[in-house]
């Protein structure tokens, strides 16, 4: 199936190891897990950097493996889970240093376009959160406080 707003038809992602369980060689426990992505989350970090930087620093492939829950689920159990959804957050995030740009640069008509695809994807986006229950029902997406939200 073809990408959105794109001409991409690509499938290319990684595997996951066919393993449910953590390596041998792993010797952290699952308490000390919690205990660092409690420290990654305070320090501002979103679940999939808190994955990143468990991966590279700590050699942690899967924190499900290791926990049993991800990380996002850890996260929400501990209160500290993100308001709007990672994804969500980055197109708004995206939308709002366009905005910005066109500030700047008022005849830039491909930013202009650009824009136009990114905030349809942000209001698709949200309706499906809505209906999903991850976002309240009267959640709705504003430019003008768009920049409120990314900080």
């Amino acid at each position: 199936m073809g990408r959105m707003h794109s001409k991409g038809k690509g499938i290319s992602r990684s595997a996951k190891p066919y393993r449910r369980s953590s390596p041998s060689w792993l010797k952290v426990t699952s308490a000390q897990v919690l205990e660092q992505i409690a420290k990654f989350a305070k320090k501002g970090m979103t679940p999939s950097q808190i994955g990143v930087s468990l991966r590279d620093s700590h050699g942690i492939a899967q924190v499900k493996s290791v926990t049993g829950s991800k990380i996002l689920r850890i996260l929400k159990s501990q209160g500290v889970s993100p308001t709007v959804p990672e994804d969500l957050y980055c197109l708004i995030k995206k939308a709002v240093s366009v905005r910005k740009h066109l500030e700047r640069n008022r005849k830039d008509c491909d930013a202009k376009f650009r824009l136009i695809l990114i905030e349809s994807r942000v209001h698709r986006l949200g309706r499906y959160y809505k209906k999903a229950g991850k976002l309240p029902p009267n959640w709705k997406y504003e430019s003008a406080t768009a920049s409120a939200i990314v900080q």
